[in-house]
């Protein structure tokens, strides 16, 4: 199955700050958040920190890394061939970084595939209820797809 993918992070080339999962059939969504870093990027913290709990109750998780990594394990454990849809190559990289769980390990996802979509006319900001909130633009980014038939 296909699930999209949206992050935030702090500013360009920054830590992690929320990951989504938005999957392709079902409402079964994913979203988590990592611990703030200690100094937060200014357009960050007008623009991304007050939306990060703009959630349904029971998908706001903050999680360490390593938690954070160990639950998508278990989100996507039942899906023998997923496919991760991105529009952004920062989120692809957050995304895969996360699993990464120490010197040479890594959570177990079998099967796994990464998709980067040529997004050209596509504005999280602008299509997202919430932008700049993972959650709502990895929704936006799920009805662009379907919407362009990707």
């Amino acid at each position: 199955m296909r699930y999209f993918l949206d992050t935030e992070f702090n500013g360009f080339g920054g830590e992690l700050i929320s990951l989504a999962l938005v999957p392709e059939d079902g409402d079964e969504e994913f979203y988590v958040t990592l611990p703030l870093p200690d100094n937060i990027h200014p357009w960050v913290q007008q623009h991304v920190i007050p939306y990060l709990r703009f959630v349904p109750p029971g998908l706001d998780y903050q999680l360490s890394r390593e938690h954070a990594a160990q639950h998508i394990e278990a989100y996507l454990a039942h899906d023998r061939d997923p496919l991760i849809v991105a529009d952004w190559p920062e989120d692809l990289a957050h995304f895969c970084q996360l699993l990464v769980t120490g010197p040479g390990q890594m959570v177990a996802i079998n099967g796994l595939r990464l998709e980067l979509i040529n997004g050209s006319g596509f504005s999280s900001a602008a299509n997202s209820k919430t932008p700049h909130n993972a959650l709502h633009d990895a929704r936006a980014l799920k009805d662009f797809c379907f919407d362009f038939g990707y």
